[in-house]
């Protein structure tokens, strides 16, 4: 086989994944070994791979090879989400651009659509896993809108429902415009943001009275059905028991008393708006007030807005403040910095709505996931920090918004049968409903026909809090094979953005349903940011293309620059700089295998005691890495890991062990060193693979024939044995020496090639264990131990020990000499220039003190330094 110089990945990476592939080393059943399970955070199914994507999978597959390589039965089941908002926006838009309203299409018409979109898209990004070098269990892949995957989650509702868990109810919810959709509390994000305060007059019923009011929304004036005062405040006791008119509208409302309004805020008096804020609907419930709805669901107004009806709120925001001035009712206007929400799906600002909607009751629901978390550690979080993160969500938890306003999802499995809002049943199939109904209404009349099923779907984390559950069936069938030997899976890795959103669900739905947890391990990783800080994002335009860095860098390069700059918890500050040390280092490892290729091994040499010493050094120092490895491991701290097998790769293999053992120009290697060090290059190859799997299979394969059953992928974790730290010790100390040695040859420019004499005195009492590689690697005549300092040599200092290369034959004496004293002299012209500077009384007085510091300590260093030169003068004559 013959072997290139230089490593090429474009011609390696798909040959050894299809060689994965074709050999099912990715595929698990359940056997006799340990399980180690990772499910896969399901990116969105119409999503395409990114920087974060990139980062969060390269760790999961590190873990992944790594339990593969430890004897493990390692299984990762990929999978994707169905992303109810994001794919219908998608959706919607592409029908858009056919001239297709989504309204005009019933739902079975649009979910065709959206099944094409997906059928069409889906797989796009768990194929581009597979150029990253992913391996996943891909015969297990899974979708949240599977038929099994959607019979599990329907179960749970159901099963939830029956409990008196999930209940429909008629709230202030978080509605999104754009999506026209609600969302949980958690899919709220809160910007401070610099708006308006206006303050605007109400006319007194039946005087020429006002009161003024400050409001940052004044198109909800609309929706006005009170003014409330605080009935403390002494400023508003004439208005108790009046009525004010609304500006425009002129609808006539109520002042009631209430001590919820502030009365530093504002003017003290507060508009009553219950349809469009939450605190001003518990005002509405207790007084009794009207309701009125003044927006429609892409919040532009409705016939309440009068002359603005069909115009978006913002628009109408502009529009109204100039006629509410020109009307003589807008005072003054002031700007104010509020917290704005807005979805976290689509950035549109949230409108507060009240809707029939369906909640799951949480503050039981969540206790055993908090113990599991907070007291007991049986899950634990990585880095610890988000402990504290995971205590405030769910300490404050609230009842979780489970329905949608879309087509794309879970429909949820209630079917309504009357003219009431009450008039509903909920069960698994409509033939089970109808089932329900008849007992319910004693009609046993009622047929399929008469049942309606809601509209509406279920929040796309109701399918994924089940995700480890259910990718083995174990929703549906909690007793099969499979859930019972996959589950709890071991590890998780995520993004702490959705710590709350997946991982603390995902505990909850695993105490509820299994009484066990879900995972043992949660590793957040941090955000993907560019080197200003920045997250990475299209609309910044500071995201690099994924396949274009493995294009370029190759997928094993794209790996470790990723990893070796992302600390657990900490923000990667993603430089393609990295990829390229990253594709370097591949580099080097690959120019010390084919430097292995072209040395003649000679069964008939002896080993050298040099060779036969260094060897033994790696291992020692091989097995000290490997427990510093499985440290790192064992908390996480992948960066770490890939950091101790790149410096013990990088410099003590290639940049001292290889150097060591090399032979001579043109000279055969012994077998005995050859083949220990071709072994050692093996274990080397084994701890790489988690993080550079193609090279490290391509070298591996490349070392001999191989057969499937002995490819790297399925090879065995090196065994840890005992380390000895003498030899590391002493191979430190000789490490210098040969330092020092070279050192001097450069600077005296004594050419390598030439042997040369080398005394030592060894105060330091060093054990001549790596004298012979210290004779080899400076190319010395001998190494010679001496009880007093040698006259006339060049010298050196390691610790307290002095080493000598005698000058006679190594240097060119004359030429040293008028180095020397052309350095001399250069050194004493600059002494008299600092020595005169400081003799100026002037100068010393008036200049400051950090300057005539410095001068002194330049008169200190020429003065060192003439005395060293003249030393060395006289050494040479």
């Amino acid at each position: 086989m013959s072997i290139p110089s230089k490593y090429d990945a474009r011609n390696v990476e798909s040959k050894w994944y299809d060689y994965w592939m074709k050999h099912n080393y990715f595929h698990s059943k359940p056997d006799s070994r340990e399980p180690y399970t990772i499910v896969i955070p399901p990116p969105n199914v119409t999503g395409v791979l990114h920087m974060g994507h990139m980062l969060n999978n390269t760790i999961q597959d590190v873990l992944i090879r790594r339990a593969r390589l430890q004897g493990k039965n390692a299984c990762w089941v990929p999978g994707t989400d169905h992303a109810s908002i994001a794919t219908e926006a998608k959706v919607v838009a592409k029908l858009k651009d056919q001239g297709i309203d989504k309204n005009d299409l019933t739902r079975d018409e649009f979910l065709k659509h959206a099944w094409d979109w997906t059928h069409e898209y889906g797989g796009v990004i768990l194929d581009q896993l597979k150029k990253l070098g992913c391996s996943c269990d891909w015969e297990r892949t899974k979708f949240t809108m599977d038929e099994d995957m959607s019979e599990a989650v329907i179960k749970v509702f159901v099963d939830l429902y029956n409990k008196g868990l999930i209940y429909r109810g008629y709230r202030m919810v978080n509605w999104d415009p754009e999506a026209k959709t609600t969302l949980s509390d958690e899919e709220v994000i809160y910007e401070e943001k610099q708006g308006n305060l206006y303050y605007l007059n109400y006319k007194i019923e039946g005087s020429d009275d006002t009161l003024t009011i400050a409001t940052t929304r004044p198109e909800t004036i609309f929706g006005d059905t009170a003014i409330c005062i605080n009935p403390n405040d002494e400023r508003f006791t004439h208005l108790k028991g009046k009525k004010a008119i609304v500006p425009l509208c002129n609808r006539v409302i109520p002042i009631i008393e209430d001590d919820y309004v502030d009365v530093e805020f504002g003017t003290g008096c507060l508009k009553v708006t219950p349809a469009h804020d939450e605190n001003d609907k518990m005002l509405g419930d207790k007084h009794n007030l009207e309701v009125v709805d003044i927006f429609n669901e892409d919040a532009s107004l409705n016939s309440f807005g009068l002359h603005y009806e069909g115009k978006d709120r913002f628009v109408v925001r502009k529009e109204i403040t100039k006629e509410l001035e020109e009307k003589g009712f807008l005072i003054k206007t002031e700007t104010h910095i509020n917290k704005v929400g807005t979805s976290e799906r689509t950035k549109a600002v949230i409108e507060p709505r009240l809707s029939d909607q369906w909640f799951l009751k949480m503050e039981e629901l969540v206790k055993p996931a908090i113990k599991a978390v907070l007291e007991t550690r049986d899950v634990k979080l990585f880095p610890k920090k988000f402990e504290n993160t995971y205590r405030h969500w769910m300490e404050n938890i609230r009842d979780w918004n489970i329905s949608r306003q879309l087509y794309w999802g879970h429909q949820i499995p209630a079917y309504f049968y009357g003219d009431g809002k009450e008039d509903f049943v909920v069960a698994e199939t409509i033939e089970d409903a109808l089932e329900l109904a008849k007992t319910k209404t004693s009609n046993s009349e009622l047929q399929v026909s008469d049942l309606t099923q809601d509209q509406d779907a279920l929040d796309t984390w109701f399918s994924s809090w089940l995700w480890p559950m259910s990718v083995f069936d174990g929703v549906r069938n909690p007793d099969n094979e499979e859930f019972k030997y996959y589950y709890p899976t071991n590890d998780l890795v995520t993004g702490p953005d959705i710590l709350f959103f997946w991982v603390a669900r995902m505990v909850i739905a695993g105490y509820e349903y299994t009484d066990e947890r879900p995972f043992e391990n949660v590793y957040l990783t941090g955000l993907v940011r560019d080197k200003q800080r920045r997250k990475m994002s299209k609309s910044l335009g500071n995201s690099p293309d994924a396949l274009k860095l493995i294009e370029e860098f190759g997928a094993d390069g794209v790996r470790v620059g990723l990893l070796l700059s992302s600390a657990a918890g900490n923000d990667l500050l993603f430089d393609e700089a990295l990829c390229q040390q990253g594709k370097g280092f591949g580099n080097k490892v690959w120019s010390a295998f084919y430097l292995t290729t072209l040395w003649e091994v000679s069964q008939d040499i002896e080993q050298p005691n040099s060779s036969k010493v260094a060897l033994e050094w790696y291992e020692a120092k091989f097995q000290k890495a490997l427990i510093e490895i499985e440290d790192h491991f064992s908390k996480y701290r992948l960066s770490d890991a890939l950091m101790s097998i790149y410096k013990l790769i990088f410099d003590d293999f290639c940049g001292w062990l290889l150097e060591i053992v090399k032979p001579a120009y043109g000279q055969p290697i012994d077998a005995v060193t050859y083949n220990k060090l071709i072994s050692i290059f093996e274990e080397n190859l084994k701890i790489m693979h988690p993080f550079m799997p193609f090279i490290t299979e391509e070298i591996w394969q490349a070392m001999g024939e191989r057969s499937p059953e002995e490819a790297l992928i399925v090879a065995k974790w090196p065994e840890q044995k005992s380390v000895n730290e003498a030899l590391i010790t002493e191979f430190d100390f000789a490490s210098q020496v040969v330092s020092g040695i070279r050192s001097v040859r450069k600077d005296k420019n004594i050419a390598f090639k030439d042997a040369i004499a080398f005394s030592v005195l060894n105060n330091e009492q060093i054990q001549p264990t790596f004298d012979e590689v210290i004779k080899k690697l400076g190319n010395l005549e001998e190494v010679a131990y001496v009880t007093e300092a040698v006259e006339g040599a060049l010298t050196f200092r390691v610790k307290s020990n002095e080493y000598f290369i005698p000058m006679s034959g190594a240097i060119d004496v004359e030429a040293e000499i008028n180095k020397l004293t052309e350095e001399l002299n250069y050194t004493e012209g600059f002494l008299k220039s600092v020595q005169k500077k400081l003799s100026n009384e002037r100068f010393v007085n008036n200049a400051p003190e950090q300057v005539v510091a410095s001068e002194k300590k330049k008169e200190a260093d020429a003065l060192a330094k003439i005395e060293t030169l003249k030393a060395s003068l006289a050494s040479l004559k």
